[in-house]
This record gives structure tokens, sequence and C-alpha cells, in this order.
């Protein structure tokens, strides 16, 4: 697990979660946020994006966060695992009204100098209301965008317990045994990955047939 995309709803925490995914593996922090923003919540051209996309996922080693579809052939096709953070709607949205909140009140500098405010969250262009359209829209499409990557890892996370799970199982490259099969470090064999996670990708269909 060498490149990763973490997913999931705004408000599902994947900024915070990448962070320390990609500080545990040791890989570079990628958040598309910041390739999209540019100064007073202006979005650069969709080919500009792309571009700073394809240069960023073009390293051998990374964690980027983020559910862009304008870019996700591009992550997608170079990600080894992406992990789905869907946690319950009212843990979601409590998270993105108080993140929005503390945002607001606290004047926090975003990507490009921007900041959030409360009278951009009661607008059309409200972070909470496109978390809330957004949510349900995610749950109906990933499993069905999964199945269309049969040779990427999926690994779909229910609940805050089942992250921490799965981070703790992330250990530190280990070097090659002399001899024999490489083992998969953090994960005893015939256990289930995060305690109750479930994964889905080519390794899995394998051991299924």
């Amino acid at each position: 697990m060498r490149r990763v995309n973490v997913v999931g709803t705004s408000g599902s925490g994947k900024t915070t979660y990448s962070a320390e995914v990609a500080r545990r593996l040791g890989v570079p922090h990628v958040e598309l946020d910041a390739l999209s923003w540019e100064a007073n919540w202006v979005s650069v051209a969709p080919a500009v994006l792309r571009e700073r996309v394809a240069r960023a996922v073009a390293a051998d080693e990374w964690v980027v966060d983020g559910n862009y579809s304008a870019t996700r052939d591009l992550v997608w096709g170079r990600a080894d695992t992406v992990v789905w953070l869907d946690f319950p709607f009212a843990l979601v949205m409590w998270r993105i009204i108080i993140r929005t909140l503390r945002r607001s009140l606290r004047g926090d500098v975003l990507w490009s100098g921007n900041r959030e405010s409360l009278r951009l969250a009661l607008s059309r262009d409200s972070i909470i209301l496109w978390a809330l359209t957004t949510y349900r829209r995610r749950r109906r499409d990933y499993p069905r965008l999964f199945h269309q990557h049969p040779g990427v890892r999926f690994v779909r996370l229910r609940s805050p317990t089942q992250a921490r799970r799965f981070l703790e199982a992330i250990a530190s490259p280990a070097p090659a045994p002399v001899s024999g099969p490489r083992s998969r470090p953090g994960r005893p064999p015939g256990d289930s990955p995060a305690g109750g996670a479930t994964t889905s990708g080519a390794p899995d269909r394998q051991r299924q047939r």
C-alpha cells in the first residue's frame, strides 16, 4: 500500500485521516482541494486541475484525499488502494456543521488564502448543503465505481472505530525476508481487516475463487 486515495463525503474527516495515513506510510500527502482552489474561492479550469493532479500522482508514493470526479481516472488509474470513509449520516453532518462554525469563527486560512464564513455557510454554495446533497449519492455510486476498477483494493470503513483500527494496522515497510513468502504487516493470517471493515479488489476475489 503505497499509493492511496481517501474518499468520503465532506465532513467525514478525509484530510485529517489522509495526513495520518501518509505519516504512517512515510509518503507525501496531497489535498485535491489545494490543487483546485485559487483565491476568492475560484476553481481552476478542469484542464489545469487535471494537469496538476497528473503531476502529483506520477510519483511512486502518495496519499491523495478528495472525491473529484474530473480527476478520478487519474488518481484511481495510479492508486493501489482506495479507502472510503463511509460514516453514519448524523455523524458526518454533525462534523461538517461544527467544522464550518469553528473555521468561520476563528477565521482559519485555507487553500490560497480562502476562508469560510457564516454567510457562505448559509448560501447556495454552502459546504453543509453540499455534504447533505452528496452523502446518499456517494453511497449509491461508490460500490458501482469500485467494481469498475478490479485492479484496485477498496476498503470501506463504516465507523471511526474501524477507521482507527485500519490506521493501527499500518506498519512501516518491513525488509524483505531472506526466503519464503513476504507476510502482510499488521494483519495476522485469517483476520479480517480493520476490525470488520469491508475490502474489495483483485486480491480478495482471487482468494474467493
